[in-house]
């Protein structure tokens, strides 16, 4: 990989962690109406990328699926979470993801599961039950369960959109923000009330972090990050996205002052390599290294 490339994937990884960070301040300390913070997010991703609300990816139905897994519910249950979990244990309770992918594509699309996944799985189980654990027992918080229903929904989404073929990423975004926006906006109404007036009484603070979460993290992120995807195989490129938990743990600990103690380095050590367990093939793992290692030796095209 050339060290272009890799600095804008560690920049990538830098936005999505600083996301959580920035949206934990604003759910639990500015105390703004998750499910309405959301809405208003994936707003202005719709507005900002309305271009290519045209000609909508089918089967529509699986479209409207897919946005209401990975944008809608996913980001919900995870801006609810952040109300109480600190952004360390959200982001390594948040690796489920992975495991979950793999077991709903046999499930659903009877893709291959191989013993070295399914170790990679009770790995990261194990890395996510050590977090939750409780010096006194196993405490069931219910912050980190609304991540576990996200971490759920997200993979659900991941496995549904491998039907859908030919759908660009601004596409994708644009319809995804436009219909989980609408959803969204129903729920807040209902679930929260007065959250309008709420939003629109708070300062700049709020607007400004839902500017950079919409704008910044989804629309230049995710864009850029699918651009690294259509250049890179995505088994190099999945490994390394292990840099926005470590860079949330990193941020965490230094901004809101997250506990991380022996258990939480435990907890996230072995999360993590259950998931680069799963991401790459035996053969690839000598190759990731290799890769590294020798990224400057490549000049940039």
């Amino acid at each position: 990989m050339a060290l272009r490339d890799f600095a804008l994937l560690a920049l990538v990884c830098l936005l999505w962690a600083a996301n959580n960070i920035v949206s934990k301040y604003v759910v639990a300390y500015l105390h703004a109406p998750p499910l309405f913070y959301a809405a208003v997010r994936f707003a202005i991703v719709a507005v900002a990328v309305s271009p290519w609300l045209r000609n909508p990816p089918k089967p529509f139905w699986r479209l409207i699926l897919v946005a209401l897994c990975m944008g809608a519910g996913s980001f919900a249950f995870v801006f609810m979470a952040l109300k109480t979990a600190s952004p360390s244990s959200v982001a390594i309770v948040s690796q489920l993801m992975v495991p979950m992918t793999t077991v709903l594509s046999f499930l659903i699309l009877r893709e291959r599961l191989s013993r070295r996944r399914l170790f990679g799985i009770a790995l990261t189980l194990l890395g996510a039950l050590a977090v939750m654990w409780d010096p006194h027992g196993f405490k069931i918080s219910q912050g980190l369960l609304f991540v576990v229903a996200s971490a759920f929904l997200g993979s659900l989404g991941a496995v549904l959109m491998k039907g859908m073929e030919g759908v660009k990423p601004l596409q994708f975004q644009a319809w995804v923000g436009l219909l989980s926006a609408l959803v969204l906006s129903v729920l807040s109404a209902v679930l929260e009330p007065g959250a309008l007036q709420i939003g629109l009484s708070m300062d700049w603070q709020f607007w400004a972090a839902v500017v950079f979460s919409g704008l910044v993290v989804s629309v230049c992120g995710h864009t850029a990050y699918y651009g690294l995807i259509q250049r890179y195989d995505a088994n190099l490129i999945s490994p390394l996205t292990l840099m926005t938990p470590l860079a949330t743990i990193a941020l965490g600990v230094v901004i809101t002052n997250d506990p991380f103690d022996g258990r939480m380095a435990f907890g996230a050590a072995v999360a993590l390599a259950g998931v680069l367990i799963i991401a790459m093939r035996p053969n690839q793992i000598m190759l990731f290294v290799y890769a590294l290692r020798n990224r400057t030796s490549r000049s940039p095209k």
